[in-house]
């Protein structure tokens, strides 16, 4: 790992019992602060972004990184947000956070039928909503060719779960927890 992305890990916060008792919060916004590990945290990922078309990011922080990623690798963004944000007829599909529900949702018209599209999200903690934005980008009609996170929260066996419905989805985390 380099300097950079050695600084980076470094700068990954936990906020206990947020936004619920028993939570470890992992906030990445330091991180963002800092120009050099934000940098290096987007070259990084660049590499996971071979043989895919678009990059479609899951909101709020999935999508800073998400935006970096695609502009750098010269590739289109596509946005999946909470319900009730999005302007024109959507998809949705609920799913299970580590402190409760709620609802994703893409523009219909977001992915061309077969598009190899890139997943980003900043922590993969339980799988839930990385789940749902798989389901989302195949019911638009795109193929998703990948998953690819910042931080791995191991202990609540994310990964296992979205690769128990997707054997074949390669998953890849920067920093493991």
């Amino acid at each position: 790992m380099s300097k950079n992305l050695d600084r980076a890990r470094s700068l990954v916060r936990e906020i206990p019992d947020y936004p619920i008792p028993g939570v470890r919060f992992q906030d990445l916004t330091p991180l963002l602060a800092d120009g050099e590990s934000f940098k290096a945290t987007i070259e990084a990922l660049q590499e996971y972004t071979d043989g895919s078309d678009l990059i479609a990011g899951i909101e709020a922080r999935g999508f800073i990184f998400a935006a970096a990623l695609a502009f750098s690798s010269h590739r289109g963004f596509v946005p999946i947000r909470k319900k009730g944000k999005l302007p024109h007829l959507t998809f949705g599909e609920s799913y299970g956070l580590e402190y409760g529900s709620d609802v994703l949702e893409i523009h219909q018209d977001a992915i061309p039928h077969g598009t190899r599209t890139v997943i980003v999200d900043d922590v993969l903690a339980t799988g839930g909503t990385v789940s749902a934005a798989i389901k989302l980008i195949e019911r638009s009609g795109g193929v998703v060719s990948k998953v690819i996170t910042i931080l791995e929260i191991s202990s609540l066996g994310g990964r296992r779960r979205i690769l128990e419905e997707n054997l074949d989805l390669s998953i890849h985390s920067l920093f493991l927890i």
